[in-house]
């Protein structure tokens, strides 16, 4: 269970990293652009801590697969992006996807 939460961990993490890259407008912010970096090595660090019990191909498919949920949610209520029919299928097929890989039984 513990490695669960560390890739829960990880997934909020990348998440922030993303936000503070956004943030960097094109690396030409300092502190976000440091604090990108910073999250991101954060966020691999967990995920390779979570590695050790959860398959890779299981871990990495959450792990990417949330992250770009959560980062499609923020970006269309917080940052007023555009949302379509089409973004919101394909974000529920990458999530489709990620719970058939959880499902399959698969485990380290």
């Amino acid at each position: 269970m513990q490695y669960w939460i560390i890739l829960a961990c990880a997934i909020v993490l990348e998440v922030c990293g993303t936000i503070a890259m956004k943030f960097s407008e094109g690396f030409t912010r300092i502190v976000p652009s440091v604090l990108m970096f910073v999250l991101y090595g954060a966020s691999f660090t967990a995920l390779a801590f979570a590695l050790k019990k959860i398959d890779v191909s299981v871990a990495y498919a959450i792990w990417s697969g949330l992250g770009t949920a959560i980062i499609f949610t923020i970006g269309i209520f917080f940052f007023k992006e555009s949302v379509s029919v089409l973004k919101v299928v394909s974000l529920l097929l990458i999530i489709t996807g990620v719970v058939g890989l959880k499902l399959s039984g698969a485990s380290h």
